[in-house]
Parts: structure tokens; C-alpha cells; sequence
């Protein structure tokens, strides 16, 4: 009769498999850099549905390497120049945690592929400030979608990022208009009133309401409110049905307090149930009237024009900062007024603007 292995050897067994995986992991990695795509061809797959070079290109955006951010532009002027696809309908997605977004991304999804289209979810998930890392489990979460192949998944850590999306947000959506998806969903990290980002990056804003949560009209979070275009109220069925029906009241008696709607719209409050699936083709219709009408009024158009002149100058603002800390005059300077911070010798401020006539005085 044959001997079983010691746990000894079954743990020295399942450390070397995991060793041997992380060595093969990172030979791929070392790989990848050695023998990159060539341009043309990233940009042939990725207007073909390749979901690999897809994949490749939005890690390409949220690399910091400048040798990748060169080819990175190169790919997205390639990609311009080429795309014949009309534009996509970009639609964000928050709410505070617990609210079902991810339960209702799957349906509303599902709805839209079952109407023709091709959805991408783009997920920002909250990175720790301690390790750096993030959970990604929307994959895990969106688990039908996922396996969907008119659907594309990428999840992403906010590294820190305010605003509820990522760095690489913006160039992530075109890269998927050029893969061919049609409705882009941009998933936020869903932490509370710092959800604003999305709203540049986006033509539709849907925000996502909790019943019975204490959000009644003294605690109604009205900048997040003002700027979004459909609010759902989930969670309506069972014993919250009832509530979820009272919020919902107390939502539109709100609205009326509000500046109107920049795209001339009504702002519609709804009540919809992800987990029963109700309510779900309601909001998909909402979002359709909004789109026609913002392509009469030439809203969608004029808002998209803003929203790339915002987009640049967010990017003018980070590149001249991490370009500022480049030369060894500029990051000196920078370590050691970051030291006076830290032991309180010089306020926040006065450091800040030392710093900023170094680099100016030493471009």
C-alpha cells in the first residue's frame, strides 16, 4: 500500500508549485517589454475585438514609463486616425457601497447586449493606502458578464486617484470605442460625494439610492445630485418596497429645488429591483431618450468637446508635475522640504510654493 506524503513534503511540494508560477508570471512580464506589439498590428487586433491587445493597451495607459507612454500616443493617434465607428454612448455609474452597483452593472449589461450592443465595463476598485493594492473583484461579482463574449470587463485600482475613476479612465473608454464596444460603462469606486470625476468623462450620469439609508431631505447629498442625469432607487422589493417608493418621492420633491438640467432634460428618478431584475429595461429606456434628445439639442457633442478640453488640461497638470521631479536639483529640493513637512518645521503651503520656485528658477 503506497505511503501517503508527510504535510512537511506537501507544503515544500505547494511552495516550489507556487514559486515556479510566480518565476513563469514574470518571465511572461519580462517577455512582454522585450518583444512589444508592433504599433500597426496592436492597433489591427484591437479594431478586430482582440480582447488580449485590448487588454495590453489599457495596461499600456495606466503604465508610468515614458518608453510606454510614447507608444502609447503613437496607438491612440493610430487609432483616431483610422477609427470608423460612431461614437459609443459613455454612461457612469455610482453609488455609496452596499447599493448593488455591481449586481445591477450585470443586469443593465446583459439588457443592452440583448438589444445588440457591445458593453464595456471599465471598474475602479479602491486601492489600499497601506499596501497599494486592490481587491479587482468585479470580475468575480459580474461573473455572467464576464463569461459574456459581447461583454468586456477591466477592472482597475484607483491608485489613490480622487474622484472615483482612474488616471487612465479617459484613454481607456477610446480604447474601447476603437475594440468596438458601443456602451461604455464607467464603474466608480463608490465612496461618497468625491464621485465628480466620472461626470467629466461621461455623457450619461446615473447615480444609485439606498431606501430606508437616512437619506432623507436633510441629508440628500446635493453636489453629487445636481450632477446626475437618471437616479435609481434599488433595492425595491420585499419589505423595502414600500421605502424604496418614499425615497423615491422625497428624490423628485428635491430635484425641484435644483438648477435645471444643463442638457435641458428632465432628471428622472426611478425605482428598479438589480437582484429581481426589475425596473432594469426602464432605466435602459430612460438612458435612450436622453441620448436622442442630446443629439437634437447637440448637447452630447458640445458636453464631449468640454470634457476632452478638461482631459487635456488634467493631463498638462500631472505630466508638468512628475516632469518638475525629473532632474536631481528638482527631487533634492523635493525630498527635503518634504522632510521640513514632516517634522512641522514649514507649513504645507509655504513648502509648496519653495518647491515651485525651485522649478521655476531651475527649469
Amino acid at each position: 500500500m503506497p505511503q501517503k506524503a508527510s504535510p512537511k513534503k506537501n507544503n515544500e511540494r505547494t511552495k516550489a508549485s507556487s514559486q515556479e508560477a510566480i518565476r513563469k508570471a514574470k518571465a511572461r512580464i519580462l517577455s512582454a517589454h522585450e518583444a512589444p506589439l508592433e504599433t500597426a498590428q496592436w492597433v489591427h487586433d484591437i479594431q478586430n475585438g482582440s480582447r488580449k491587445a485590448l487588454g495590453q493597451a489599457i495596461t499600456l495607459a495606466e503604465s508610468r514609463l515614458p518608453r510606454d507612454r510614447d507608444q502609447l500616443e503613437e496607438l491612440l493617434d493610430l487609432l483616431q486616425s483610422t477609427s470608423s465607428n460612431p461614437k459609443s454612448w459613455r454612461m457612469g455609474i455610482t453609488g455609496v457601497p452596499g447599493v448593488g452597483k455591481s449586481t445591477f452593472i450585470e443586469s443593465f449589461g446583459a439588457a443592452w447586449i440583448e438589444m445588440g450592443h457591445r458593453v464595456a465595463v471599465l471598474a475602479v476598485d479602491p486601492s489600499s493606502e497601506r499596501s497599494g493594492g486592490s481587491l479587482l473583484g468585479d470580475q468575480t461579482r459580474m461573473e455572467a458578464l464576464t463569461k459574456n463574449p459581447m461583454a468586456f470587463i477591466r477592472p482597475s485600482p484607483s491608485s489613490q486617484t480622487l474622484g472615483g475613476v482612474t488616471r487612465a479612465t479617459h484613454e481607456s473608454i477610446l480604447l474601447c470605442e476603437a475594440a468596438g464596444f458601443d456602451r461604455i460603462i464607467v464603474e466608480t469606486v463608490g465612496v461618497g460625494q468625491s464621485e465628480t470625476s466620472v461626470r467629466q468623462l461621461t455623457d450619461a450620469f446615473i447615480l444609485l439610492m439606498l431606501p430606508g439609508a437616512g437619506d432623507d431631505l436633510q441629508g440628500i447629498k446635493r453636489g453629487i445630485m445636481e450632477m446626475a442625469d437618471l437616479i435609481l432607487v434599488n433595492k425595491c422589493d420585499g419589505p423595502s418596497a414600500s421605502q424604496a417608493e418614499h425615497a423615491a418621492l422625497q428624490y423628485r420633491q428635491a430635484i425641484h429645488l435644483f438648477p435645471p438640467a444643463q442638457g435641458g432634460h428632465e432628471v428622472l428618478v426611478q425605482t428598479m429591483s438589480a437582484l429581481k431584475q426589475t425596473g432594469i429595461m426602464d432605466a435602459c429606456g430612460a438612458i435612450q431618450n436622453l441620448m436622442h434628445l442630446w443629439k437634437d439639442n447637440l448637447w452630447m457633442e458640445t458636453q464631449r468637446s468640454r470634457q476632452s478640453t478638461r482631459q487635456f488640461n488634467d493631463h498638462v497638470r500631472a505630466l508638468l508635475f512628475e516632469q518638475s521631479q525629473i532632474s536631481p536639483q528638482h527631487q533634492a529640493a523635493w525630498e527635503r522640504l518634504q522632510t521640513q513637512v514632516e517634522r512641522q518645521q514649514i507649513s504645507a503651503f509655504a513648502a509648496a510654493r519653495k518647491w515651485l520656485n525651485t522649478v521655476v528658477s531651475q527649469p
